[in-house]
């Protein structure tokens, strides 16, 4: 039976292992966005993959650039088409959209993660990290605190200094 599975690629490799699978026949997706006016992997290093497992466990598993695929010690784990239909969904051109909630943000300002799994806390901005895409908050939960590394399109500014 087909299902979906994550597909870890080795470093630097999913536009190959993309090409291989596209030209294999087996459907494979690899979400990209741009950077820099350049596509670029939205997972690097993973993409997602369908196919009849265990029938096309080894023709996935043996080729060139597939590092392993996401799952325990004995089999890769499915996931659910609801979630690739969600990725595709944010596509425009072939290309999924980053939010567009990022405003410019300086030391001391206070945000609000607006995505993933920290989706509703706030915090303080501290800096913006090498890649210029991530930077580094300082969380404000109960009472603890902690700093945590995250995407900017992932954050709102929520008041002022």
């Amino acid at each position: 039976m087909e299902c979906w599975f994550v597909l870890n690629t080795k470093p630097k490799k999913e536009f190959i292992v993309e090409r291989l699978f596209q030209e294999g026949g087996i459907l494979f997706y690899l979400p990209k966005y741009l950077k820099d006016g350049r596509p670029a992997p939205f997972f690097p290093g993973y993409g997602f993959i369908n196919f009849d497992f265990p029938g096309q466990f080894n023709i996935v598993r043996y080729t060139r650039g597939v590092k392993t695929l996401v799952g325990d010690s004995h089999c890769p784990i499915p996931v659910s088409q609801t979630l690739i239909v969600q990725i595709k969904a944010r596509e425009q051109d072939g290309y999924v959209q980053l939010s567009e909630a990022y405003e410019e943000t300086h030391l001391g300002d206070r945000v609000e993660i607006v995505e993933g799994p920290l989706k509703g806390i706030r915090g303080i901005f501290c800096r913006e990290l090498k890649d210029k895409d991530r930077v580094a908050i300082l969380l404000e939960y109960i009472s603890y605190q902690a700093q945590v590394m995250i995407e900017k399109y992932k954050l709102k500014k929520v008041g002022d200094r």
